[in-house]
């Protein structure tokens, strides 16, 4: 009787090699799908007494006088020698080793030393090893971030307000002429661990045709743990494309003749109206201002490659607005702060360039007094926020990065992540979709805040 098949350990592998045949045995790993009647049956009986196994006997029958296998011995004596002879059973592909199916054996091949199943070897590579390795590359600091870095939850649902719904991640791309557009927006991490909708909000446009087209990348940032945040953040970013719509011939115009103070202004109006409408779209939800309302940032680019002016920033609230050249990063937008302590950034980090305009600092008109002339009506309800704006000239070489406070925040305070970024986006080609939302969801400890972010190479 064969001996049993030995177990496996469910620990190992499916793709692990299973035991050795025994020594001194006739198959090695080719005869694995080659049965006798006995192994069939696992019974081995005998035929009248003579001693004979019935593996044996289907041996005898398979096997001529000169030992080549396969071939019936049609003149051996025997039961079987008064009939007449017949012809060998076809080999079947899908049952080898079929009761009666005279299947040829191969020449064993060399068999494999027996091997302990105690001392099978365990992998040290595999998935889960790979991921580690992925995993501690995500982010950057001394210690790891707090949440897990894949998304845990869903924020719940509403049957009949399923349009309501936010994905966890939306990214972007575009290439005209000389210019290369990369954007994303994904929700943080502690939003991710709460269940809790993405508070950021993306829009990217395209306004006209040719060289009179305008491109427009717009993000918002809600109010944190306000009820409706997402959407304040997603109605503004439609509002504000709306209105840059139905303008863009004109703002195009300004764009390419450099008249930067019209641009400006103009700006500014179709800011204050959108503002003005979330204001309204706040009392009808019977909410505060403070709480439906959300930070926007945007730019402005126009398609045509002669165009000297190559980027337009505007917009309210947090953020950020880079650039990088030379390898180093230039801090276009920093935060309000006092004239001696503009400029003052983190050891090895890029000095801030430009700042506020005596004129940048206009109060959005939202029927607001503006600071310094009329007293403030209750500041604590709907504070005044400052109207950013800056034209800049890009010049080959140059990345421009525009971001809310999810990602602003992290690089203006860990310097580690600056200088991956750098090293990632200083490159002669810009990066691909996936390299770009890999790059940009570089975590840092202490910073879990939903990221949306748009980066442009002049190359």
């Amino acid at each position: 009787m064969p001996p049993l098949p030995v177990p496996r350990d469910a620990r190992e592998p499916a793709d692990a090699p299973g035991p050795a045949p025994a020594a001194g045995g006739d198959g090695g790993p080719d005869d694995a799908g080659i049965m006798d009647i006995a192994e069939v049956t696992g019974v081995a009986e005998t035929t009248g007494g003579s001693g004979v196994t019935t593996a044996e006997a289907t041996a005898a029958k398979v096997t001529d006088r000169a030992g080549t296998p396969g071939v019936p011995d049609v003149t051996s004596p025997g039961p079987s020698s008064a009939r007449p002879a017949r012809p060998a059973w076809p080999t079947w592909p899908s049952a080898p080793g079929f009761p009666g199916s005279p299947t040829p054996r191969r020449p064993p091949a060399h068999p494999a030393p027996p091997r302990s199943p105690s001392r099978r070897p365990r992998p040290t590579a595999g998935p889960r090893a790979a991921g580690a390795r992925l995993r501690a590359a995500d982010f950057v600091g001394r210690r790891p971030p707090t949440y897990e870095p894949e998304p845990t939850a869903w924020p719940p649902a509403d049957p009949g307000g399923l349009e309501d719904l936010v994905p966890d991640t939306v990214l972007d791309g575009a290439r005209y002429g000389a210019m290369t557009l990369r954007a994303t927006s994904l929700r943080g991490d502690s939003a991710r661990f709460r269940g809790e909708p993405r508070r950021d909000a993306l829009l990217t446009a395209r306004f006209g045709t040719g060289e009179d087209a305008l491109l427009l990348v717009a993000m918002a940032s809600g109010a944190r743990a306000a009820e409706g945040a997402h959407r304040a953040a997603r109605e503004i970013c439609e509002w504000i494309g709306g209105a840059v719509g139905r303008s863009h011939a004109r703002l195009a115009e300004d764009i390419h003749a450099g008249r930067r103070d019209e641009l400006k202004s103009g700006l500014h109006r179709l800011t204050d109206r959108t503002y003005g409408r979330l204001r309204v779209r706040a009392t009808a939800l019977g909410l505060s201002p403070s709480e439906y309302t959300a930070g926007l940032r945007c730019l402005l680019l126009p398609a045509d490659v002669r165009c000297r002016t190559r980027v337009v920033f505007f917009g309210v609230g947090g953020g950020g607005l880079f650039r990088l050249r030379d390898g180093a990063w230039q801090d276009l937008d920093p935060e309000p702060r006092a004239p001696e302590a503009a400029g003052e950034l983190a050891p090895g980090r890029a000095d801030a360039v430009g700042g506020y305009d005596p004129t940048d600092r206009i109060t959005v008109d939202l029927g607001i007094p503006t600071p310094g002339t009329t007293p403030v009506i209750d500041p604590d309800e709907v504070p005044s926020e400052p109207f950013r704006f800056r034209a800049s000239i890009a010049r080959p070489g140059d990345a421009l990065l525009l971001c809310t406070a999810g990602l602003a925040d992290p690089l203006r305070g860990e310097p580690e992540l600056s200088v991956r970024l750098a090293e990632r986006w200083a490159r002669e080609e810009p990066p691909g979709l996936a390299e770009f939302l890999a790059d940009a969801q570089l975590r840092v400890k202490g910073y879990a805040d939903d990221r949306s972010a748009c980066a442009v190479w002049e190359v």
